[in-house]
């Protein structure tokens, strides 16, 4: 899908704060408020937008400890990808998991509460999947950078 000036203007202001009114939109774009509409339902039918979310903040519920856990199978077979990506994509301290290229098969950000509650969940959910061969652990000192927003 090719994307003009006001789609790229429009995504990024959509990015920022996606409860503006369309009537808001429209000034800011120097559209109409139908022309704003249109196009925001153009980008949504084609996957550009997938969903509106809500932000979170983790400190406020208690889910500020943040690990990043390096995932290693004990070996690469399409039985052993596929189950443990379907039972990764289960665990809810889980936000994310990527497959990744390198020493280590995935790597997932966990977030919960603090040290025993990480300790608890890779005792009593993670270690439980099958096939993992290791796995190793770096918590988060300080959030440097943090963002949901993608460079147009």
């Amino acid at each position: 899908m090719k994307f003009d000036a006001i789609d790229n203007n429009l995504l990024e202001l959509l990015q920022r704060d996606s409860k503006q009114t369309n009537k808001e939109l429209s000034n800011k774009l120097m559209l109409s408020v139908t022309a704003v509409y249109e196009r925001i339902k153009k980008l949504e039918k084609a996957g550009v937008i997938e969903k509106y979310v809500a932000l979170v903040n983790k400190e406020k519920i208690n889910k500020s400890f943040v690990v990043f856990c390096s995932i290693k199978l004990v070996q690469h077979t399409k039985d052993y990808v596929v189950k443990f990506e379907r039972e990764v994509a289960k665990l809810n301290e889980v936000v994310e998991c990527y497959h990744i290229s390198g020493d280590y098969d995935y790597l997932l950000k966990i977030l919960v509460e603090d040290m025993e509650a990480y300790r608890e969940f890779m005792v009593k959910k993670l270690t439980t999947i099958d096939h993992i061969g290791s796995t190793h652990s770096a918590f988060m000192i300080n959030e440097v950078k943090h963002t949901t927003s993608i460079n147009l």
